[in-house]
């Protein structure tokens, strides 16, 4: 079973969260988890960025971008969050399809944002097979390098998925990917849409480069204004060219053959998107740069915790200095075939932890172990983590099999053996007697596996 969090501001008294309309609160996510509507919330406001679409000759498109105010949540309900993956790059030379793909979309209590769209490979005339809808996402990818007769158009950034959310202030997630430009030597792709603004065409002219990336949409909803979803820069087939830049929001710049001859990769947790590579024979477009989703809220009360069931980023509040924790382990996996059971995840808790206003917090949040198989003793839990307290993953159960496979392993409290084998130990590694600045946390994680029997043999 998973680990979970919980946090309790400590130092911060009711009468000044009263005074101050309660106590903003900020949770970053940058991969899939699970949010806790707390006691007393009953709104927020949102970004939910999908992933980038990866590069090939074209730029891929960036993640699609939307964000509102006021959507309604109900307190003690449990939130699936989602965020999207960056596109996969693709081998920019002459092929229809080398391995380019979209980025993921990214969910939030159904807001839902379209992955970019890929960038399109380098398509020779008479074989003008990926352009146009196939490029298409939240934001779309950029045409690729093409001797073709006529202009090819970019993808296209795909309407808001629901229709726009009564609480949200976005009509549109994304922007379309530029055309190509010049059809002869050097062959110039087209950049890749961006939040807020169109991919750029190939050039016609010198200097010859591909198109830029469209600019992201830029909000501050975490206190400082910063850029999302921005658009990779197209990639320049031959010589001679410079490379095109990325758009404001994580865009990658476009690969110019000789010098430069790959796209860049999308920064990661902003939706960018991967820019376009070269002609050159082993030149690949850029990895598409992965989502986000960022949610605001303000506490009411003060002696409400946060509740934390999967791994996130909290941003402590202006005059929080001190909380009170609880952090949990995930239980280790289970033995196969008169197997031994799996040690359960470490519990450490505290009060008075020393944190400081405006820093962010990474939790992690462990993982259950995986259940044993034939030979293969269970998987240890995965640690959980806050601030300076660890918390470790409980044991593994022994195994049937042979060797060490019948052995419970170590871990926050140990897993039991097989009927011939060692339980593990817990309370390893031996945790601290305290839980950094403030009152002392348990000392011991766990304990000790059972040590396994076979009766009636």
């Amino acid at each position: 079973m998973t680990g979970i969090h919980q946090l309790l501001f400590s130092n911060f008294s009711t009468a000044a969260a009263a005074a101050a309309g309660g106590t903003v609160v900020i949770q970053t996510f940058t991969g899939n988890s699970t949010w806790t509507c707390p006691t007393g919330v009953t709104s927020v406001d949102y970004l939910v960025v999908a992933g980038g679409g990866g590069g090939s000759s074209g730029a891929g498109g960036a993640g699609g971008f939307r964000t509102g105010t006021g959507m309604s949540v109900t307190a003690g309900t449990d939130y699936s969050i989602t965020v999207g993956g960056g596109g996969t790059k693709g081998k920019s030379n002459n092929a229809p399809d080398n391995g380019e793909s979209t980025g993921g979309n990214s969910v939030f209590n159904g807001v839902t944002s379209s992955g970019g769209g890929k960038g399109g490979s380098n398509a020779p005339n008479g074989q003008p097979t990926y352009v146009g809808p196939s490029l298409n996402g939240g934001s779309g990818g950029g045409v690729g390098a093409t001797d073709h007769s006529s202009p090819l158009s970019g993808g296209s950034a795909i309407a808001l998925p629901g229709g726009q959310q009564s609480h949200e202030t976005t009509s549109a997630q994304g922007n379309a990917g530029g055309q190509n430009g010049t059809t002869s030597p050097p062959y110039c792709a087209g950049g890749g849409g961006g939040a807020g603004a169109a991919g750029s065409r190939g050039a016609l002219t010198s200097p010859f480069k591909g198109g830029d990336g469209g600019d992201g949409s830029e909000l501050s909803i975490t206190g400082t204004a910063v850029y999302y979803s921005g658009g990779g820069g197209g990639g320049t087939y031959t010589s001679p060219a410079i490379a095109s830049s990325g758009g404001q929001g994580g865009g990658g710049a476009g690969g110019a053959f000789p010098p430069t001859p790959n796209g860049t990769n999308g920064t990661a947790n902003t939706g960018g998107s991967g820019g376009g590579g070269s002609g050159d024979t082993n030149a690949y477009g850029g990895v598409g740069g992965s989502g986000i989703v960022i949610i605001k809220y303000t506490l009411p009360s003060i002696g409400t915790p946060l509740i934390f069931k999967g791994t996130t980023k909290w941003k402590c509040p202006t005059g929080v200095s001190s909380v009170d924790y609880l952090v949990v382990a995930a239980g280790g996996g289970g033995g196969w075939r008169y197997g031994g059971g799996g040690g359960a995840g470490d519990f450490r808790t505290g009060t008075s932890l020393s944190v400081t206003a405006g820093t962010e917090y990474t939790i992690t949040v462990g993982a259950g172990g995986a259940k044993g198989t034939n030979g293969v003793r269970g998987g240890n839990g995965e640690d959980s983590v806050f601030s300076t307290i660890t918390s470790t993953g409980g044991g593994g159960g022994g195994s049937e099999g042979s060797g060490a496979t019948f052995n419970g392993a170590d871990g926050g409290s140990g897993g039991g053996s097989n009927y011939t084998g060692t339980a593990g130990s817990g309370n390893t590694p031996a945790a601290s007697s305290d839980g950094g600045n403030g009152a002392p946390a348990n000392s011991v994680q766990g304990h000790n596996g059972g040590t396994g029997q076979l009766v009636g043999a």
